[in-house]
């Protein structure tokens, strides 16, 4: 019975290894950590806000971390596995600048309409700024998030119909500089 349980992990190893970007040492490494911060194995979203707080301790992240555990549950079955965790850092810190950009507007299409309305941006917007809480400086003004997302809106809803597409949001991240260099901000982490 050992034996095969010992057999199949590699396997699964193999198997993510030949999925992601990740190399099987880089997976060894980062299922270490998963389980030790999960031993079932399995994340809920409640688990999931606690592990992310911890990143954000001066403010409130819990909004966010929901979004975002949205966006790693691509099955949307309440809960993140390794292989679902593992998929979505592959894309984040190793995928190409289009598996990014279709993750990051997966992220903003709360509602996965296949567009992102200044409502979603919105509640984005302000789950960002809870999340880097009052402490800025210099210190964000109350109408920051709405400004955020009017801005956002003028330069990426080309056809001025009110929503984003995942066209549109392509094809303005591709054109602005900044977006595109923040791309590779995380490409040799691990």
């Amino acid at each position: 019975m050992e034996m095969a349980t010992v057999r199949h992990r590699p396997e699964a190893l193999e198997l993510l290894e030949a999925q992601s970007r990740f190399t099987k040492k880089e997976l060894q490494i980062l299922y270490r950590g998963f389980k030790n911060e999960c031993p079932s194995g399995i994340v809920n979203e409640e688990t999931f806000k606690e592990i992310y707080s911890q990143f954000f301790p001066q403010g409130d992240s819990t909004t966010y971390a929901h979004f975002l555990f949205n966006a790693f549950d691509t099955d949307h079955n309440g809960s993140v596995s390794f292989e679902d965790f593992v998929m979505g850092l592959s894309i984040l810190l190793r995928g190409t600048v289009q598996e990014k950009l279709n993750w990051a507007f997966n992220l903003y299409d709360i509602n996965k309409d296949g567009c992102i309305t200044k409502e979603e941006m919105l509640d984005i917007m302000k789950a960002i700024y809870d999340m880097m809480g009052k402490c800025t400086y210099p210190v964000v003004k109350e109408d920051a998030p709405r400004q955020h997302v009017e801005t956002f809106f003028q330069k990426m809803d080309k056809n001025k119909d009110g929503v984003v597409t995942i066209d549109e949001f392509i094809e303005s991240c591709q054109k602005d500089e900044n977006i595109m260099r923040s791309m590779q901000l995380f490409e040799n982490v691990i």
